[in-house]
C-alpha cells in the first residue's frame, strides 16, 4: 500500500472512530436528553447533530465536482433546535455519514492533490478531507462533554477511565510492539461497551 492508499484508508478510520464514539455518548442519555439545552445560546447535543448533518451533506455531496457550500444549504437553520425526537436524529446522523463515506470511497491516490471548492476558495482533496477531520471531532467533542456532564456519575469512559491511565500503559508496554493503527483497538473497545 503507497502512501497515498494508507492515507485514504487511515481517514476512514478516523471519521469512523468519531462517529463511534459519538454514537457512545449519545447511547448513553435518555432521548429528552438529547435536545436539553441549558440557556438559549448554548447548543443541544440534537442541535449539533443538525450541523454536522448540514455541513456533511453539504461538503460530501458531488464531493469532487461542486463547491462544498451548496447553494441549498441553509446553515442558519442548523442551529434551530426544532427536531424533537430520537429517531429522527439519528436517520439524520446516519444519512450524514453515509453521505461523507460514499464520497470517501470515491477518492483515489490520483485524485489528492486535485483542487475543489469551499465557498469559491480551492483547496487541495487532501486539504478538504483534513478541514473536516479537524470540524467534525471538535463538534463531536463537544457532544461527548456534554453527555458526560448531562449523565453523571453512571458515564461509561469512552476512553482511558479516570485514574487508570498507569494500568493502561502498564499493559501496553508489556505487549509485544505490533505495526497497526490505533483506531482498530479503540473501535473494538468501543464495539465491546454496552
Amino acid at each position: 500500500m503507497n502512501v497515498s492508499e494508507y492515507y485514504i484508508e487511515s481517514v476512514k478510520k478516523q471519521f469512523l472512530y468519531y462517529k463511534t464514539i459519538a454514537e457512545k455518548a449519545m447511547d448513553q442519555l435518555e432521548p429528552e436528553q438529547l435536545f436539553y439545552t441549558n440557556d438559549n445560546d448554548t447548543n443541544s447535543i440534537a442541535v449539533i447533530v443538525k450541523h454536522l448533518y448540514g455541513n456533511m451533506l453539504s461538503r460530501w455531496t458531488d464531493f469532487l465536482t461542486t463547491d462544498g457550500e451548496k447553494e441549498w444549504r441553509n446553515r442558519d437553520d442548523e442551529f434551530e433546535n426544532d427536531w424533537d425526537n430520537k429517531e429522527l436524529l439519528m436517520q439524520k446522523w446516519e444519512e450524514g455519514w453515509k453521505c461523507l463515506f460514499t464520497a470517501l470511497d470515491s477518492i483515489t491516490p490520483e485524485n489528492l492533490n486535485s483542487i475543489i471548492y469551499i465557498r469559491n476558495e480551492g483547496h487541495a482533496v487532501i486539504e478538504a478531507i483534513n478541514r473536516q477531520l479537524a470540524h467534525y471531532p471538535y463538534h463531536i467533542g463537544q457532544i461527548i462533554f456534554y453527555a458526560k456532564q448531562l449523565k453523571s456519575e453512571s458515564w461509561n469512559s469512552l476512553s482511558i477511565p479516570k485514574n487508570q491511565s498507569k494500568d493502561y500503559n502498564k499493559e501496553k508496554f508489556t505487549s509485544d510492539k505490533t505495526d497497526r493503527n490505533f483506531i482498530d483497538e479503540a473501535l473494538k473497545k468501543l464495539n465491546n461497551l454496552e
